[in-house]
């Protein structure tokens, strides 16, 4: 008999979810059988499969070593360079800067860091974290960034500061914002409203007025922080978070973003490559705002963090008479 006891890593999901994760190549009906046979018990008892676990509950399991062992794949983690910054970190939560260029998780191919990769490999030197040891649960991103957008993304420590983290995100309950130049002169703040309809083939999206069928409504906030007639630095708090929903809402209203070459203007896209080298869209999520919270995370309640522009985007603020003080706004 092999008893498991129920760590904060573990606890708020039902006992047959958490005992496919810890015996992930077992199947759903091996479990289910195991639980009619009483293979399985829920601290001390007869278990139906649904109960819901907390910290300090216990599972025996009436399997033998090699049964369990087979059911259960061995986890590699790819040791990687740090290349993201430590923004604030507790036991739950931690949330960090992404560099310009990473992937958040792995693409088809798998053959170059992530985001994830560098996460999981950090933890894992602090002791945090063992994926041969871990009875389930990975750490894991709550919100997703592209490529080439670099900035803040928060990270679920625990199971349950990861449900809470995309119920805030869900609910609106955490507030994310973002900078960003583009063409053109905004002297006011404004709200856009649409519906996103996307193009799986060609991996691009389009803003549309009406809705239509396979469409999503969207929403985004700007306000004007400073402009040089020619472009403007502008603060954009997304209320919906799609897919590119930012670079296809602004490009919609003819404000592009720098440098984005799937929604951008080529002739300004030209502009920044060959003074400044810039091969992406200008696009920083630098704030985050707990605007309110849930259990477990209830004492992060009306804080905020920021993350700092990455140098590139510095420079081109400097030389285009958009420098700011980010600590001001």
């Amino acid at each position: 008999m092999k008893e498991v006891d129920i760590t904060k890593q573990d606890a708020n999901q039902r006992l047959d979810k958490f005992l496919m994760k810890y015996m992930n190549q077992s199947t759903k009906g091996f479990i289910y059988k195991m639980f009619r046979k009483k293979r399985i018990k829920y601290n001390g008892k007869k278990a139906e499969g649904n109960e819901r676990l907390e910290v300090g509950d216990s599972i025996q399991l009436y399997l033998s070593e090699e049964t369990i062992n087979n059911f259960q794949e061995i986890k590699e983690i790819k040791h990687t360079k740090q290349t993201f910054s430590v923004l604030y970190e507790d036991g739950n939560i931690l949330i960090c800067n992404k560099p310009l260029g990473l992937l958040v998780h792995p693409n088809k191919s798998k053959d170059t860091n992530t985001l994830i990769d560098e996460i999981l490999s950090y933890l894992v030197r602090k002791g945090e974290y063992n994926p041969n040891t871990a009875k389930g649960f990975t750490p894991a991103i709550c919100n997703r960034l592209d490529r080439n957008t670099g900035g803040i993304v928060i990270v679920g420590k625990t199971l349950g500061a990861l449900q809470a983290i995309n119920q805030m995100i869900k609910e609106s309950k955490i507030k994310k914002y973002y900078l960003t130049i583009v063409k053109g002169n905004i002297k006011s703040k404004g709200i856009l409203k649409g519906y996103h309809k996307k193009n799986n083939a060609t991996n691009e999206v389009e803003i549309i007025d009406k809705y239509e069928k396979g469409s999503k409504y969207v929403e985004t906030h700007y306000i004007p922080i400073k402009n040089n007639l020619k472009f403007s630095l502008i603060e954009v708090e997304i209320i919906t978070g799609r897919s590119h929903q930012i670079r296809a809402h602004l490009s919609k209203i003819n404000h592009p973003i720098i440098g984005d070459n799937k929604y951008g203007d080529i002739k300004m896209n030209l502009y920044f490559r060959n003074k400044y080298n810039l091969k992406y869209q200008f696009l920083h999520a630098y704030k985050i705002k707990f605007e309110d919270s849930i259990e477990p995370l209830k004492y992060l309640k009306g804080y905020s963090f920021k993350a700092e522009l990455p140098q590139i985007y510095k420079d081109i603020c400097n030389d285009e008479g958009l420098s700011i003080k980010q600590d001001n706004f």
